[in-house]
């Protein structure tokens, strides 16, 4: 038992983590005379070491996830949705968002696609949650970080969210709040080809260059927000505002991450110095899911697609989602950690 402990922490750490390149790039800069354990230097060490990190670990996981959502086209998924009815049809549209798009934006044209199929509200509403909130991805990086039992819970209470969130909105029977040209729109059945190893190989390494160049700006904003949490806000500031003295630290954290724009991948960094300095994991938790379920751009987007009533029932059940998934993960904190 002692030595799948030890291999497992080794494969957290070294592998996923990538401990030895946090070491490597601290002993390059204090080669160079910049002293890592000053604020300049450690920022400079988290900088450099996360975004690496970061891209290495999303270029592989994007070339694997990928190569699974090959098998899983618009009109496939649809198909599969259709067989199922009630609340496992949103179980079955809660897990296929796992393997889609990674982030909100993207993951509408999907939802609407698939509202124009035909496909009920409810059903299309859990995968739009689950798509930018959970994904394999998530799974990874968060295990490189928080350690497995946060990053299953992550996960697991997010497809939660979905399901319930997408069970609600089929009970409210909001179908004439999508909009006209959806609702009267039809989906063409595409007959899919069948893919070789080698077409599914290319479309995923495309996936790859596609996504890399459209999160790379958003992970080097959230290092660098991340960088700066770390080695210049005092930590005193961010026990009091996000630590457990503040009974609204995950009201705030969820509020405050809906202006921003970012995939988990650009979450990550920040929320990865908010805990170092002392927050709350479910404050830090809530954070990330607020950013990626509920940003400004994605709502605005959002908006084209649905009618206000619709859009504010979408955004109050995520909204509280966030904040119970938040407390109970303070809740639970110094029991999973």
């Amino acid at each position: 038992m002692e030595a799948i402990k030890t291999g497992w922490d080794f494969f957290q750490n070294e592998v996923l983590g990538m401990g030895w390149l946090n070491r490597l790039i601290s002993a390059i800069l204090n080669a160079c005379g910049l002293n890592t354990a000053g604020r300049v230097g450690g920022s400079v060490q988290f900088f450099v070491y996360d975004t690496i990190k970061i891209m290495v670990l999303l270029g592989v996981l994007i070339l694997i996830i990928s190569y699974i959502q090959s098998y899983f086209p618009p009109e496939r998924t649809k198909k599969i949705l259709g067989r199922f009815h009630g609340v496992g049809a949103n179980i079955i549209a809660a897990l296929l968002g796992t393997v889609t798009p990674f982030c909100s934006c993207s993951s509408i044209p999907l939802f609407i696609g698939f509202t124009s199929a035909g496909l009920p509200l409810g059903v299309t509403f859990s995968f739009l949650i689950s798509s930018p909130m959970v994904d394999l991805g998530s799974l990874v990086l968060l295990m490189s970080i928080f350690g497995w039992k946060v990053a299953v819970l992550y996960v697991v209470l997010g497809l939660v969210i979905a399901v319930v969130g997408g069970t609600v909105i089929e009970k409210l029977h909001l179908e004439n709040q999508v909009e006209e040209f959806i609702r009267n729109g039809h989906a063409i059945d595409v007959p899919q080809e069948e893919l070789r190893f080698k077409d599914r190989m290319q479309f995923a390494w495309e996936q790859v260059v596609s996504t890399a160049k459209k999160v790379f700006p958003y992970v080097l904003l959230g290092v660098g927000i991340g960088a700066f949490i770390h080695n210049w806000i005092p930590e005193e500031f961010i026990v009091k505002t996000l630590g457990d003295n503040n009974p609204f630290g995950v009201i705030i954290a969820t509020i405050a991450g809906v202006p921003m724009y970012a995939d988990i991948f650009g979450t990550i960094p920040i929320a990865e110095a908010l805990l170092a300095k002392g927050a709350l994991l479910g404050v830090v938790l809530s954070f990330m899911m607020g950013v990626t379920t509920l940003s400004l751009p994605s709502m605005i987007m959002l908006r084209k697609a649905v009618k206000p009533k619709l859009l504010g029932a979408f955004i109050a059940i995520c909204t509280v989602g966030i904040i119970v998934v938040g407390y109970f993960f303070n809740a639970v904190q110094y029991l999973i950690i």
